[in-house]
């Protein structure tokens, strides 16, 4: 970062004291760091790879094709909105502070626990994944492991662990980490598309184009007997699921350089390249199949079933490895993430024990309490919901929930952005950042946002997720509840205004006390 200059170090602590803030955290991200962090937590490998059945069990070759493509524009309307937002207001916890500036304490704090909550369940469910991934690729073929819930939580604990002790001793080493993650990302998709080109009987080009109606039976019971548009619809969630999480960048703002215009250019290319680079390995995956209707049958095995039947062991195996190290990275950046929201909210006083969530290690620079309470969070969840008696129906209620935090990250986004397109202009929000695409183009992609985000939850809550209605409308119900009850009358928000000036105090000392020179 030879041309990170003094000057630049200025600008960059100087906009984050006029929103009242300390630098606490320590600038050491670059720009492809910043834009590593979201690619790595997107990571194509990992939901592209352990959520392929909602495609080859749906729609069939078309919910790739043509599914992926739309899928992704999708989530890229977020991003486009958000990374305006984001160029404006750099700060870590970014969606809480926006949705606070451009609306009022509430919608602030709705904001944060949405986000909040999605993250926490992302984690978990990303590292469940990892689980999965390698009980199909080592645990029961090489270790003779057994899928018990026991097993499941002691690999969570190690694996999630590790993450949250790599994120503890310094945003450098977490840095370096998850530039070699986007590095080995763009390499394994790329070496894992080549291998099913060369391993494919045919190229039959047109199968990504037809489309299919696999629900029920004969698609491995991975959606319920629905109509084919439908199937099509629910097919979506494979790419909006995978694509998400880069709201990290925004996250990880005051530890990048340049954040006005590292992070929304991060924020943005790490949609497009995953979505690039995800369309090209799944492509090549669905080309690779023997056939679509025994592919289809195999329901989550699908991976697994065609990597055994069609791919050489030795280099099916490395591959296995590669995309294994890759998922482990990714829940190490969404540690990053998680923290980061956690640490913002709580210097606001927006949790409980918000005092010892919000201290930053003197010598590490990072938030330390905040990285072991998101972790230990994300087992827990995972433990309480694997539970025997943890089921609505027949469906176990980790699975409603992991379709409730895909809604609820996208509500997260979509307040800011719909606060924004009214704000636009207004006194809340009068001055644009360096990344600006314009009052029309913004507008636009909120609407397009709006629209999105209603898609997204109407699909969302269909079976068998049928249930993720009920606990999104319980969670708004508790919502309500707890601030109505408590916290609109203790809660105070970000510091705006006058409250920024009298912050000035208290941001050279906390500077001071982790050794940070500031512009004082």
């Amino acid at each position: 970062m030879s041309d990170y200059t003094e000057l630049d170090k200025k600008q960059d602590v100087h906009i984050l004291h006029s929103m009242g803030y300390a630098q606490e955290l320590e600038r050491r991200m670059s720009s492809f760091s910043n834009f590593a962090v979201s690619f790595s937590i997107i990571c194509i490998l990992s939901g592209g790879i352990n959520s392929l059945a909602q495609a080859t069990s749906g729609a069939g070759g078309a919910a790739i094709g043509i599914g992926w493509p739309v899928g992704c524009f999708i989530s890229l309307v977020f991003a486009v909105a958000m990374a305006q937002i984001s160029s404006a207001y750099p700060t870590a916890g970014g969606l809480y502070h926006w949705g606070s500036i451009l609306g009022n304490r509430f919608t602030g704090w709705v904001t944060a626990w949405f986000n909040l909550l999605g993250l926490v369940t992302v984690l978990g469910a990303i590292n469940v994944g990892t689980y999965y991934f390698f009980m199909g690729s080592f645990g029961t073929t090489y270790l003779g492991l057994t899928d018990t819930t026991m097993v499941r939580i002691v690999f969570l604990i190690v694996i999630t662990g590790a993450q949250a002790l790599v994120n503890h001793m310094g945003i450098g080493l977490t840095a370096k980490l998850t530039d070699f993650s986007g590095y080995l990302i763009f390499a394994t998709a790329i070496a894992l598309a080549a291998v099913c080109l060369i391993a494919a009987p045919s190229y039959e080009f047109g199968r990504l184009f037809t489309f299919a109606n696999y629900s029920g039976e004969v698609g491995g019971n991975v959606w319920p007997t629905t109509s084919s548009a439908w199937v099509f619809l629910l097919g979506l969630l494979l790419p909006i699921y995978t694509i998400t999480g880069y709201d990290a960048s925004a996250h990880t703002s005051e530890e990048t350089v340049k954040a006005a215009e590292s992070v929304p250019r991060g924020m943005v290319a790490s949609v497009l390249w995953s979505a690039l680079f995800g369309y090209i390995m799944l492509c090549s995956f669905v080309l690779m199949l023997p056939n679509m209707d025994d592919a289809a049958k195999q329901g989550w095995n699908v991976f697994f079933w065609a990597m055994d039947s069609q791919v050489n062991p030795i280099v099916k195996d490395i591959l296995y490895l590669a995309i294994l190290v890759s998922q482990w990275l990714c829940g190490l950046a969404t540690v990053t993430s998680v923290s980061r929201m956690i640490f913002a909210f709580s210097r606001d006083g927006g949790l409980p024990a918000s005092k010892a969530l919000s201290k930053v290690s003197a010598k590490h620079r990072t938030p330390v309490a905040s990285i072991w309470t998101g972790s230990i969070l994300s087992v827990l969840f995972v433990w309480f919901t694997s539970l025997d008696f943890m089921k609505i129906g027949e469906t176990p209620v980790y699975t409603i929930v992991v379709s409730c935090t895909v809604i609820f990250l996208f509500f997260s986004f979509a307040i800011p952005i719909t606060l924004g397109l009214f704000a636009w202009g207004t006194s809340k929000w009068d001055k644009m950042g360096p990344w600006n695409l314009g009052e029309g183009m913004f507008k636009l992609f909120s609407v397009l946002s709006i629209v999105a985000m209603v898609l997204i939850f109407v699909i969302g809550i269909q079976p068998p997720n049928g249930a993720a209605l009920y606990v999104t409308v319980g969670f708004l119900v508790l919502t309500a509840v707890v601030w109505f009850g408590f916290e609109s009358r203790r809660f105070k928000g970000p510091p705006i205004g006058a409250e920024v000036a009298k912050r000035q105090a208290e941001i050279a000392a906390a500077e001071a006390a982790v050794g940070e020179s500031g512009e004082h």
